[in-house]
């Protein structure tokens, strides 16, 4: 199970994509993506400034 976006909250700004150690998120549309690669490390729940992913 991947960490999870709150669509309505995610401002597409890109830190949790440089906060991802493997490259599992992208910005598609203005909107954090998470793939299924993604680990669950929690690297980039951390670093979302809007709070808008949670494991």
């Amino acid at each position: 199970m991947a960490a999870k976006v709150d669509s309505s909250t995610c401002a597409g700004c890109g830190v949790c994509v440089a906060a991802c150690p493997v490259e599992a998120i992208e910005i598609v549309d203005g909107q954090a993506k998470i793939a299924d690669t993604c680990i669950e490390c929690g690297a980039c729940v951390g670093e979302c400034p809007c709070g808008a992913i949670s494991l």
